[in-house]
């Protein structure tokens, strides 16, 4: 088969239908990528907006531009556009659409769940803007502080919306993920060990568990407030037993670590774009991994440097002062590779390298600050001033955007096969420099003379006038800038001139296909034995094009993409990846109708909604498998492997042993809310604790035990253990009802006392977690029937046993810490 005729039968597989039904039903990473990118600057434009408002409006004392109510919808969406729809979506796009490319593969280890999580994004996102369009538009700040979000002094649906909103698009960050961690580690190219992988990929599969740990506790302290907000269970409230710091934790829990999770992205385009401007490979690979891996676990140790004016005692803020003093360590190994590999070669002054010279003037004063606000006696004077608002851009712009601004025109030339003339770029580079620190350098010293961040006016004898109005000046000249940007973006796409193959001289796989891209990335998987393969093998592309690697032959129409061991990266099974499906954009839209019915009070759809989710994941999965074992398949270069669905751990069981991560966080988080108003809040203990039950107790243990070691020996032997599966269900079963049991007859009214909330939101949890393991149980049944499940084919009891075990494991302790305090009262 020549390249041509492999081409053609490639894309025949690949390829998205015509019209508008391509554009609904394509799961392809590239399409889906690029979808995530557009919007996310979409959102940043029109996040950039609101900010514009917002300098017009304290441009000068007494301004009558927006009053109080309308300045604080401002400034909430300002925060919770460029937080939420713009930092993390945009490398999440990146990340879709480059890591195949980078790392050797036709697409992700789940196209289909990268599909679900564009459209939840952009559902999520929509919902956001709708309430901007109705005037009810969240107006407590993106932080959402309670008790300002409460009902008591937030009684409209604004509030509700930025918590049931955010937390759609959440769901849309898990998605990412969960895709983006499972294709990391084993979607790769055969050969390329953890050692080879560049350094683009450590960076995204650090960020990307950062976001399974992290982001969980924001999801909980929305859930617990929306739950606040809509039945009066008050766990914020004071005077019932609730604390509005423990909203601050759980808040922080996710926002500290999200600052670095939106850095490590871009110092990884920063890590692959200084090597090819210097001309010269990146000093330090090992040092720079493990500064990632540290600054990865040190961030989670940072939450409080956020509320040292909270009033909590004096070891914690000096352990957490130190903490957050500490982390700027693997910044600064990073910073000094980056600068030694600019040192060491001949760099070139394009306009990537432009943009980064601009990061790192703008982040190391950002980092400078930060280190000045980690130390307490500063931060007691600097807090909630515009001092911390200037750290926070400096951190951000010069951390996320200028590297962003950097790897755009970078990778252009990969996404659209086009180059631009420099001069417009340049021109819009030094604007934007020079507009954002005229902005946000005033910001600092009208901080520093005491004006408080958020407020919509002050008087004229502040002395804040001059700072303001110059602030406000650049941020029209930086607004002035971004839109030349745009402008010579769009002039790129639409009229630059044709680029050759890697314009840039760089070494990694990207860079070996034809741009634009086919469909199908790779017409054969490379073997790859070095961190830099085109520097290797200049020729790698041609003979990719002839066919020389892994998968070269279509056959069957399957998609298919290599698997590898995790560490070594040898040759473990092929992935057959789905095609294209209307799936995502549905079951997205019946997500989105579980959180359109609670938002209008509707909470009869929610359950509804919830059975339609678990519908559309029984056809999502059901459209999987095959009747027959089939055996190693060739996969060329001599060699045979296994489909996956012949595998213990394929794509579906890594995907759940990840899920289960972000889970388990979820599920800490509520135990460390439990632990903190038992221990910390006013009105405790409560009038009236769960009556212990020695017997509901008991019950439910046999039973969780029963499902576990049953869905064990079913995913051990599924063909022989229709028995073990009848008794995990009845294990289930069991142990559903002591907490079925607990809440109606043990349990106190939620609405009393925290404590009773609390208590009703765990038996939930694990009620739910019941009904997800044995949903999975009547799967494996359905799938046995119909001969899906074989002893070769046994992933998914596999999975139905992870399930079991999570469910059984997180209802016994659940069940300990609601019935152990009433026994021993």
């Amino acid at each position: 088969m020549n390249p041509i005729e492999r081409h053609k039968a490639m894309t025949r597989i690949w390829a998205n239908d015509p019209g508008w039904r391509g554009v609904l039903t394509s799961v392809n990473h590239t399409d889906i990528g690029k979808r995530l990118i557009v919007a996310a600057f979409v959102f940043f434009l029109i996040g950039g907006v609101l900010a514009m408002l917002i300098r017009a409006q304290i441009a000068t004392p007494g301004s009558a531009f927006a009053g109080p109510e309308i300045y604080n919808q401002l400034f909430t969406m300002h925060g919770s556009i460029m937080m939420f729809l713009f930092a993390i979506p945009m490398f999440e796009g990146l990340a879709i659409y480059m890591l195949p490319k980078m790392l050797g593969a036709r697409d992700l280890a789940y196209p289909r769940l990268s599909a679900y999580g564009w459209w939840c994004y952009l559902f999520g996102g929509s919902m956001l803007l709708l309430s901007m369009v109705l005037g009810l538009a969240p107006d407590s700040g993106w932080f959402m502080y309670t008790p300002l979000s409460s009902k008591p002094y937030s009684p409209g649906i604004n509030s509700d919306f930025w918590l049931l909103g955010i937390t759609f698009v959440e769901v849309s960050a898990i998605a990412a993920a969960v895709d983006i961690t499972v294709s990391i580690l084993k979607v790769r190219s055969p050969g390329m060990s953890l050692g080879k992988m560049p350094l683009f990929a450590w960076y995204m599969l650090v960020t990307a568990v950062m976001m399974l740990i992290g982001f969980p506790p924001l999801i909980l302290g929305s859930v617990l407030l929306e739950v606040e907000r809509a039945f009066g269970w008050p766990f914020f409230d004071a005077a019932r037993g609730g604390d509005s710091l423990l909203w601050q934790h759980l808040f922080w829990l996710f926002g500290h670590p999200e600052v670095y999770i939106i850095f490590l992205p871009a110092a990884g385009a920063i890590s692959t774009i200084i090597p090819v401007m210097a001309r010269t490979k990146i000093l330090g690979y090992g040092w720079i991994v493990g500064a990632i891996l540290a600054l990865g676990f040190l961030s989670f140790g940072l939450w409080v440097h956020h509320m040292f004016a909270t009033g909590i005692p004096h070891m914690a803020l000096a352990f957490f002062s130190a903490a957050s003093t500490l982390v700027a360590v693997p910044t600064g190994v990073q910073i000094f590779a980056w600068l030694g590999t600019l040192w060491a070669g001949r760099p070139r002054m394009t306009l990537p390298m432009l943009y980064l010279i601009g990061f790192f003037v703008t982040f190391v004063m950002g980092g400078l600050t930060g280190v000045m606000v980690a130390v307490v006696p500063f931060d007691w004077q600097a807090h909630d001033t515009a001092f911390v608002t200037a750290h926070l851009h400096y951190v951000l712009m010069g951390g996320f955007v200028f590297p962003m601004l950097a790897a755009t025109y970078y990778w252009l030339p990969q996404f659209t096969g086009r180059m631009g003339s420099p001069a417009l770029g340049r021109l819009a580079f030094w604007i934007i420099f020079i507009g954002f620190h005229l902005t946000f350098l005033m910001m600092h010293f009208v901080g520093l003379l005491g004006m408080p961040r958020r407020i919509e006016t002050y008087s004229a004898d502040m002395g804040w006038t001059v700072w303001n109005l110059i602030s406000s000046v650049g941020g029209f000249i930086l607004a002035f800038g971004f839109g030349l940007f745009t402008i010579d973006v769009a002039m790129q796409i639409l009229d630059g001139r044709r680029a050759r193959r890697n314009p840039w001289g760089a070494t990694t796989l990207e860079w070996a296909m034809p741009t634009p891209v086919a469909a199908y990335n790779f017409a054969a998987i490379p073997r790859v034995d070095d961190r830099d393969p085109l520097e290797k093998d200049p020729m790698l592309g041609a003979r990719i094009a002839r066919g020389e690697g892994y998968v070269a032959v279509p056959r069957n129409g399957w998609r298919e993409t290599m698997a590898v061991d995790t560490t070594t990266g040898a040759p473990d099974h092929v992935i057959l990846l789905p095609a294209n499906t209307s799936l995502p954009i549905w079951t997205a839209a019946v997500t989105g109708l579980f959180f359109t019915g609670i938002l209008i009070g509707q909470y009869w759809i929610a359950p509804l909604a919830a059975i339609g989710v678990a519908y559309m994941g029984w056809k999502w999965a059901w459209a999987l498998g095959s009747r027959e074992d089939v055996g190693p398949v060739d996969i060329g270069c001599g060699e045979r492997a296994p489909l996956h669905v012949e595998t213990d751990e394929g794509p579906g069981w890594w995907g759940s042993v990840f899920l289960m991560s972000a889970d388990g966080t979820f599920f800490a988080s509520m135990l460390f809310g439990y632990a903190f108003l038992w221990t910390i809040a006013p009105n405790w203990p409560p009038p009236q604790l769960v009556s212990g039950n020695a017997l509901a107790l008991a019950l439910g243990l046999g039973g969780a035990a029963l499902a576990a070691v049953m869905a064990r020996r079913l995913a051990s032997r599924p063909m022989n253990s229709g028995a073990a599966l009848v008794l995990s269900a009845a294990g289930l079963g069991t142990l559903g009802l002591a907490f079925a049991w607990t809440l109606v007859f043990a349990a106190p009214d939620p609405r009393s006392h925290a404590y009773a909330g609390i208590v009703g939101v765990m038996a939930g949890y694990a009620l739910v977690h019941v009904a997800i393991a044995a949903l999975m149980l009547a799967f494996v049944a359905a799938r046995r029937r119909a001969g899906y499940v074989s002893q070769a084919r046994r992933v998914e009891p596999r999975v139905a046993m992870l399930w079991t075990m999570y469910a059984a494991a997180t209802g016994v302790v659940l069940l300990a810490a609601i019935h152990l305090p009433g026994m021993g009262a």
